[in-house]
């Protein structure tokens, strides 16, 4: 796969991504949720951390919140400048096209979200018991670096209390999907998994033919 064909595959993400978001940030308070299926609900939410929610902060106490998000910001731009690197190098190799496409929906959804953390604070005001608009007047909810993820697609796909013989969670409500993500998770987390499952095919080196001198000689004759 060449590196034209990879970058179209990141644009189209990267659009997706963030049109969803834009939508979602200036139609949706914190918070409020839509059904569309019973298995499937839009609801606005928005994530100052890591995975799941999880903050910096939680796991190195002597630092503020506000540095301990701005110290993410800064490692994941850093950690999407290394997947950037890596994509220009197997493309540039000419490794399988099950890695460069990997890597390239990786990279999309990392910089889809870079995108929240680095700008979303000073284009938009916040989402709590409003709709958010864009460009306020009186300015964004955050500074440059410290804006959060928004996050729309829930699938409660299942909830109700496990049967009582069941050992450890017998007798307990449990629910399947909680999580709330975006589009650009969605692609990082087909990435990863394509890796994952596919190791050997992304990973294995392109046929190289060897011509002898005899036989280009007997080519060119």
């Amino acid at each position: 796969m060449s590196l034209k064909k990879a970058t179209l595959i990141i644009v189209v993400i990267l659009l997706i991504d963030q049109i969803s978001k834009i939508y979602i940030k200036t139609h949706f308070q914190l918070g409020e949720d839509v059904t569309v299926f019973s298995w499937f609900k839009i609801a606005f939410i928005e994530n100052d951390g890591m995975a799941w929610g999880t903050k910096l902060s939680d796991f190195v106490s002597f630092i503020s919140d506000e540095t301990a998000k701005l110290v993410l910001t800064l490692f994941r731009i850093v950690a999407v400048t290394g997947i950037a690197f890596w994509l220009l190098d197997v493309t540039k190799k000419k490794k399988s096209k099950i890695l460069i496409f990997a890597i390239s929906i990786i990279f999309a959804g990392a910089l889809g979200n870079i995108i929240d953390s680095v700008f979303y604070g000073v284009l938009f005001n916040d989402s709590i018991m409003q709709v958010a608009s864009f460009l306020p007047e009186e300015g964004g909810y955050a500074k440059v670096f410290h804006g959060n993820v928004v996050d729309m697609l829930h699938f409660p796909i299942w909830s109700g209390v496990m049967p009582d013989n069941l050992p450890l969670i017998g007798g307990k409500y449990f629910s399947f999907f909680d999580p709330v993500f975006n589009v650009a998770d969605m692609a990082i987390s087909t990435g990863i998994g394509i890796l994952i499952v596919f190791n050997k095919k992304a990973f294995e080196e392109p046929i190289k033919i060897e011509i002898s001198d005899s036989e280009s000689h007997n080519n060119l004759v």
